[in-house]
């Protein structure tokens, strides 16, 4: 026989709350034609609510100790995508810190920081998008 408690059920809300913020940066991502699109944010964004809640449960002495590691893990997949050109310019560095911020607001979510989720969320989404607009209004590179 499955057990499952009910109030496993009020926890979907974070969950499809991360699933949503995370798709937002990837749409970004995405619209940019950049690595680490839509999938990737919302597996990083919901992935670290999940592990935020369980340790949050599972060990509420130390619920810390959990997001600590999920920092180094995403910092590890982070540090994959930035890349080296032969000419000496670096890539990827804006779409690793992108997937870092995603974790940053899953785990706030799976915190109930709803407010620094949504403002996280608001920042991860623009912020990629503030030196271009700065180039198009006429100011140099």
């Amino acid at each position: 026989m499955v057990y499952y408690d009910p109030a496993e059920l009020s926890l979907f809300i974070p969950i499809l709350m991360a699933t949503l913020f995370g798709s937002l940066i990837g749409i970004e991502r995405e619209m940019r034609h950049k690595p680490a699109g839509i999938g990737t944010n919302i597996l990083i964004c919901a992935g670290a609510c999940i592990f935020a809640i369980i340790s949050a449960r599972v060990d509420p002495g130390s619920p810390s100790r959990i997001a600590a590691n999920i920092l180094t893990g995403v910092g590890f997949i982070g540090a994959g995508l930035i890349l080296k050109d032969n000419d000496g310019s670096v890539r990827g560095l804006t779409t690793a810190a992108g997937i870092w911020m995603a974790a940053a607001i899953g785990l706030a979510i799976g915190y109930n920081y709803y407010l620094i989720a949504g403002l996280g969320t608001l920042i991860a989404v623009f912020a990629p998008r503030f030196p271009g607009w700065i180039h198009q209004n006429g100011h140099p590179k």
